[in-house]
Order: C-alpha cells, then structure tokens, then sequence
C-alpha cells in the first residue's frame, strides 16, 4: 500500500504539538511540505521534518504528489482554505471550528462531496477514552433516562499557548471571529452530541469578553441547551481559569457520571444502589504534560482515507457542533432562545 503524502498548512502550536508528531508517527503517512506565512517558522519546521517550505499555501497545493492536508490556520482561514485543497484534489483535515458561518461549512462539506474527497473535522475529543466509555455506558441504558449535564472547558488563555503568545491571531476578531466559544466550547458541543447521541435543538447563550484586556473577541461563555429528547444542560468555555478544567457531569435516572474530575480516575460511576465504580481509562490531552499522548485524529483520518470510509467526525459532523456556537452567538446578541 502506497504511504500518504502530506502537506501542513499553517505551522503554529497546533502543528507543532499535534499535527506534526501525529502525523509523522503514522506508519501510513509522510509530509512532504509545509506551509507559514511566517517564513522562519515555515523553514525550521520544514528541516525538523524533512519536507519542502512554503509561504503560500497555494504553491504547496499545487503539488501533485500531495494526497491529503491539514488546516491548520487561523480560524477566519479554515473555509477557504479547505475549500481550496478539496479543490485541488486533496483530502482536508481542518482544525475546529470548521467555518464562520452555516454558508461557510456548507460550501466546505459541498467541495467534498463534488471531489469526491474526505473531509475531517479535529473535534478529539470524541477520542477520548473516559468520553468514549460514557457514550457506550449510556448508549447502554446504564444510568438509565438522562435528565441532565454540565460540561466545561477552561484554561488560562491562548497566550501560553499559541506561538506568537499575547499578540495570538486568537484575540484578534478578523482572524478568530469566536473567542473561547469557538475554541473551546466548540469542542463541547460536539462532545455532548458524541456522548448523548442526540442533537441539540435549543440554545440560550451569555458570551462576552471579561478577561482578556484589549480582545475583540469573547473570553468567557455560558449556555443552556436542550437536546431533541428534551435533556437540558450547561456548557461552558472559558480563557479565564486559574487552572484547566475539562470536566463533564451527566445526571440519570440510575446514576450519574463524573468524567475528567477526578486527577486518578478519568470515569467515575455513581449509582444510585449507591455503587460507585471508578475507570482509570490514561489522562485526557492536554496543553499541561501528561495526559494522552496522541488525539488519534490522524489516525481516524488516515483510516478513513485507506479504507474509503466516513471520516469519524465528518464535515456534516462538523457542521452539526459549529451550528450550537452560532446559536450560541445569535441568542447572546438577540437576548432570546435560539431554535437549531
């Protein structure tokens, strides 16, 4: 079987502690080229990782040899950019969120389908392991009808994390268009649909900036939301944190599950027999050291790619999880609850 070759477009953190790693960790896969406006940061990953350096992400697609790319880019760039690749007849896995609005995703998800090509969205949390076992112990009826939950993401801000720190292409509204709602929260609302297996129908939203000094977008959010079988639930994201939290509480009929709230066990089942079972399922990713090793994106797309499958979070995935945050920024403008 021939080894997919890749090109990375965009190479900040993203690249650098998931991208990258991953996808030169894949037996499958080789990159080839990369791409940064930054031309130092283009040049220095192109010699760590053996590939050809790019300033426009243009030239690099123009190769012929590239089977498939990632996005990794300022979120303003995801849409056109993808769209561009799919295009060029290159499989795309872009980086959450996918697009800046429904007109956005939609002409991305059409790109795909007039290719022929895969399209992917890095929602990994999916991959979780703790996520992963909740969605089959519910899917069970383990904690029976479920009534309610509570989720959070939450960290001190982009600026000790992204490459170019306070002055980040994350505070700046043309670059980013969604603060912490489209970087964290967005990974919640495809969470809660992986998990409950349910789409949200409702939301009702507060989002503002209260934090960061000098951002025009949002640092800190809080919605409501309620699922097609009437589960109601908070979600929130924020860049204001003291400490990270990645934490999910789901409320059933039988028993309630703790997932990432414990520092040892990743799931904790409470029952309402009064049984308490804990899972020590590996730490979830994070941007601290420690927690699981590889988001397994790239290996989900990989997969995908060899065996003409569904991407494990496809572009109407995508799509379905950028919806809640556009509701959740329409209801914020408009003081009203949004219909999805």
């Amino acid at each position: 079987m021939k080894t997919l070759k890749i090109g990375i477009i965009g190479c900040g953190s993203i690249s650098k502690h998931r991208h990258l790693p991953e996808w030169a960790g894949n037996k499958f896969a080789e990159i080839v080229a990369v791409c940064d406006i930054n031309e130092d940061r283009a040049n220095l990953t192109a010699q760590q990782y053996n590939a050809k350096a790019f300033t426009d992400y243009r030239e690099l697609l123009a190769l012929e040899e590239i089977d498939a790319v990632s996005v990794c880019t300022p979120n303003a760039l995801h849409a056109p950019m993808s769209i561009d690749a799919l295009n060029a007849g290159k499989h795309v896995l872009c980086e959450k969120p996918m697009a800046t609005s429904k007109e956005e995703a939609e002409a991305m998800i059409q790109a795909a389908e007039k290719n022929n090509r895969k399209l992917m969205i890095g929602h990994n949390q999916r991959f979780v392991p703790s996520h992963e076992k909740a969605r089959e112990l519910i899917k069970n009826g383990d904690i029976g009808k479920v009534f309610s939950f509570r989720t959070a993401f939450g960290h001190g801000g982009p600026e000790g994390w992204s490459a170019d720190g306070r002055d980040s292409w994350f505070f700046k509204k043309e670059d980013a268009f969604i603060g912490a709602m489209g970087d964290l929260g967005v990974h919640k609302a495809d969470l809660m649909r992986y998990i409950l297996g349910e789409e949200v129908t409702e939301v009702a939203a507060f989002v503002d900036t209260v934090a960061k000094e000098g951002a025009d977008v949002d640092d800190n959010a809080v919605c409501v939301v309620k699922t097609e079988s009437g589960i109601m639930g908070t979600l929130a994201a924020s860049w204001s944190y003291s400490r990270e939290d990645n934490a999910t509480v789901i409320y059933g009929e039988k028993g309630v599950l703790r997932l990432e709230d414990h520092p040892q066990f990743s799931l904790i089942a409470q029952y309402t027999t009064g049984e308490v079972v804990n899972y020590e399922l590996g730490k979830i990713q994070s941007n601290d050291e420690g927690g699981q090793t590889s988001s397994k994106v790239i290996d989900k797309f990989v997969d995908s790619i060899i065996g003409n499958t569904v991407p494990a979070v496809s572009g109407e995935e995508g799509y379905k999880s950028l919806k809640i945050v556009l509701g959740a920024l329409e209801s914020n403008e408009t003081k009203t609850i949004v219909k999805l």
